[in-house]
């Protein structure tokens, strides 16, 4: 019988992140009482370490990404557009 996996929620993850990451029990403590492999919850320490500093971070670079984020879609979208155009122009041509 195949083994099935167990989906966490991201608050469960958040929660053995953090106790992993204060250092107050063991990996195998954590892993006896959430029953989850300590191998899963060094990789869910690892990715909050990761993103820690980013939570500090200044307002101004988080601002700049969803600029830039926001100004990429808009180039996407203009040249959606664009091919569009031209295709109607094309085929409004040859029925003419």
């Amino acid at each position: 019988m195949p083994i099935s996996r167990t989906k966490h929620s991201t608050a469960t993850k958040v929660k053995v992140a953090l106790e992993a990451l204060k250092g107050e029990k063991t990996t195998a403590e954590i892993t006896a009482k959430y029953s989850i492999h300590a191998t899963q919850i060094n990789t869910w320490k690892k990715a909050a370490l990761e993103v820690l500093p980013e939570a500090f971070s200044s307002k101004r670079k988080r601002q700049e990404n969803d600029q830039q984020a926001l100004i990429d879609e808009l180039y996407k979208q203009i040249g959606q557009l664009k091919v569009e155009n031209d295709f109607l122009k094309k085929n409004f041509d040859h029925s003419t």
